[in-house]
């Protein structure tokens, strides 16, 4: 490769004709670069790692604010690099001077060092990219990827000019036509002229259009039609061949039609053209370069990201009538070693290549795209999710053995897929693809070269399995009333005088086991049961006080009942019927829970306060100093995390953040309560403390009651429904 000479604008143009010589000689496509610094010598450094990289650089030096507007001006610079340690304006400013003229244009920024915290700052402030001036093979790098996007970028806005025109003239072709013509996709109208419409006898095109093709033709006609149609999308339908059916109008004549098919791109992906009598003469190359110019990676050929999330957010959305949908990611092996042996230059061939190989496997119906850089994903239709698995296993078994040439350079390398079925566990697409992510992570992890499968969806079937049996035993537990309160004495830690007690729930199993909550209430919580528990658990905490001299008890309440708008009303109407003493109960709520759903906690709350029930935040943590939600709130009870047990004998600044937390509940007259103490020496910090209460086993284990009352609480799972407004 022969050297290109430094052309600098600020000293004249003598050298132009000669390197543009040297430039058509080498078929070079010179490009114009504004070079801001002030010091020439970066110039030159920077012309000379372009001239390496193979690009015909023409500089422009710009050494002050105002040569940049008449370089912007004059000259059609296609890249900007500005280095940040020897230029007056920031990047911002060179962003917004630049943007008056070239807005497009990117800018890429230089200094003598950059590492992470400094490349996200430039980024943010509108660079493309920061680069140190001493990485000569990234700036080269980085400029080769800019320079690309800027010249694919244009050529698609381009392309967009003629591309509406394009459609238009499609259009108004396909309604001048004389013979009838429709579009089908998945066997469905999408469009038809005014000549099917009058073959067909509908008075207009919302008639046809989203209806099944099928309803048109006859019933012995619809075998072959629908092969024609699934031959056509596949490539394998004959141009000229002519398919013989008969129509079924609504008169009930039968017609006998010559169709012929030919496939076309739509917005929505691939469908046919259908047409009767001579064919509409329509070329398909320009409708296949507006798609691939507006919708396709020019490498890969797959879809660009955007169009590629928007096609299988369509598909995602219908269930298949058997099999499953899988994502899967598929991403090179160690890519900088493949680019360093090909090329810089040479490395989008590498990929164009192995996408050409990944096409070579995919199905009819699956869908791809270039996601991120070196990285694939697709949306595959298969059995199930281990086909997933096995079809990337296949991959990557191929491509370990398959060599890549470019020009007179042959390489190898290997991939690693990642694969994930939907499956209901995943809130939203982002959360699918980041499982599918994750999955390619733990395949690189493994060594590479491997098709790892993400487990949630297998884990979340079992869960759902589990949870059917739990559900089974909650709703017997109801039915038979098996279900049974637990006493944890609050003891005082300045007196006695005042009997409160924390109620917790056991269930009886058929056997007459008692069973912890935390092997039942995660089940009853994932499958929407919590609220019909609570209800119970206040029923027979009234029935505890009634058979008890307890002053306060103290009931929780989940996440389900604080949403549910009915849990207020059906407090009034069950605790006050019977003139019950409700200032004895005490409803408790996690902070995390009160924080997260603010609104209903406050008006559940004032709801309680009206029949005379405290209020009690429970867990209340000490990361930062959270007072506001105690004005908001306005608890009579707080509850110190438990959690907090285990260090605060040891750690003074714990025991000083305990300590701002009681001042504040003491200024807002608020009672607090130590949650779990186990030992004598929590109790004496504690009390330091200044703490008013502390429950835990410290002062008593929990005692079940109410064995031998006779709940009065409703017995079957169906009234609780009916009372509870389900």
């Amino acid at each position: 490769m022969s050297k290109l000479p430094l052309r600098l604008t600020k000293y004249g143009n003598q050298r132009k004709t000669a390197v543009a010589r040297e430039s058509d000689l080498n078929g070079r496509h010179s490009i114009s670069i504004a070079v801001l610094t002030e010091n020439q010598d970066d110039v030159q450094v920077i012309n000379s790692a372009l001239r390496d990289a193979g690009h015909a650089a023409h500089c422009h030096w710009v050494s002050t604010p105002n040569e940049l507007a008449d370089t912007l001006d004059a000259e059609d610079v296609e890249l900007l690099i500005l280095n940040c340690d020897n230029y007056k304006d920031s990047i911002r400013r060179v962003i917004k001077q630049k943007d008056r003229y070239k807005p497009e244009v990117p800018v890429i920024a230089t200094q003598e060092t950059a590492d992470e915290a400094s490349i996200q700052k430039a980024m943010q402030a509108g660079a493309c990219d920061l680069v140190s001036i001493s990485r000569k093979t990234r700036l080269q790098s980085v400029v080769s990827r800019e320079l690309r996007a800027l010249r694919v970028e244009r050529a698609l806005n381009s392309t967009l000019n003629s591309a509406a025109e394009y459609k238009r003239l499609l259009k108004d072709q396909m309604d001048s036509a004389g013979s009838s013509i429709a579009l089908v996709q998945e066997g469905i109208f999408i469009d038809v002229n005014d000549a099917w419409m009058v073959q067909f006898r509908a008075s207009n095109r919302d008639e046809l259009i989203g209806m099944p093709i099928m309803d048109t033709f006859d019933p012995e006609s619809q075998a072959a039609l629908k092969g024609a149609l699934v031959a056509t999308v596949e490539g394998k339908w004959q141009t000229g061949e002519t398919l013989i059916v008969k129509s079924r109008l609504d008169t009930g004549d039968n017609d006998e039609l010559h169709l012929e098919f030919r496939e076309f791109e739509s917005d929505d992906g691939p469908c046919v053209q259908i047409h009767i009598a001579p064919q509409l003469e329509v070329t398909n190359e320009p409708t296949e370069l507006v798609h691939k110019a507006l919708q396709r990676d020019p490498t890969t050929l797959f879809f660009h990201r955007a169009q590629f999330i928007e096609r299988i957010t369509k598909r995602l959305h219908k269930k298949l009538a058997q099999g499953t949908h899988c994502l899967v990611y598929i991403k090179p092996d160690n890519f900088g070693e493949v680019l360093d042996r090909v090329g810089i230059l040479h490395s989008e061939e590498i990929l164009a290549q192995l996408a050409e190989e990944i096409r070579k496997h995919l199905h009819p119906r699956d869908v791809a795209g270039r996601f991120e850089g070196t990285s694939i994903m697709a949306l595959l239709e298969r059995g199930s999710a281990r086909d997933a698995k096995v079809w990337g296993k296949q991959i990557c078994n191929h491509i370990e053995n398959y060599t890549f040439e470019v020009e007179d350079s042959s390489t190898h390398m290997t991939c690693t897929v990642g694969a994930c079925a939907v499956n209901e566990v995943f809130n939203n697409l982002e959360e699918f693809i980041a499982a599918t992510v994750s999955a390619h992570k733990l395949g690189k992890e493994a060594g590479g070269n491997a098709s790892f499968l993400d487990e949630r969806a297998e884990e979340d079937t079992k869960q759902r399995k589990f949870d059917a049996i739990w559900v089974k035993h909650l709703k017997a537990a109801l039915m038979e009333d098996r279900f049974r309160l637990t006493q944890l004495p609050i003891a005082g830690l300045r007196g006695d005088s005042v009997k409160m007690y924390d109620l917790l729930v056991r269930m009886i199993d058929e056997q007459g086991n008692s069973v912890l909550p935390s092997e039942f209430l995660p089940a009853a919580t994932r499958n929407n049961m919590m609220k019909n528990i609570d209800r119970w658990i206040l029923r027979s905490a009234v029935d505890f006080c009634n058979e008890s001299d307890a002053d306060r008890v103290f009931v929780r309440l989940s996440k389900q009942s604080i949403i549910d708008a009915t849990t207020a009303s059906w407090m009034e109407q069950t605790l006050d019927a019977e003139g019950f003493d409700c200032s004895r109960l005490v409803i408790q709520i996690p902070e995390r829970d009160a924080a997260k759903h603010i609104k209903q906690t406050r008006e559940l709350v004032k709801h309680a306060r009206k029949l005379g029930i405290g209020f009690a935040l429970e867990h209340y943590r000490l990361d930062q100093e959270r007072f506001q939600i105690l004005d908001i709130l306005k608890p009579d009870y707080i509850k110190l995390d438990g959690g907090l047990m285990h260090t605060l004998m040891t750690d003074l600044n714990m025991q000083d953040a305990v300590s701002k937390v009681v001042k504040a509940a003491q200024e807002r007259k608020i009672i607090t309560i130590a949650e779990r103490v186990e030992n004598a020496n929590s109790m004496a910090v504690l009390f330091q403390l200044g703490l008013d209460f502390m429950q835990g086993h410290y002062v008593h284990e929990p005692e079940v009651v109410l064995q031998e009352v006779e709940i009065v609480a409703t017995s079957t799972l169906a009234d609780l429904a009916t009372t509870s407004g389900s």
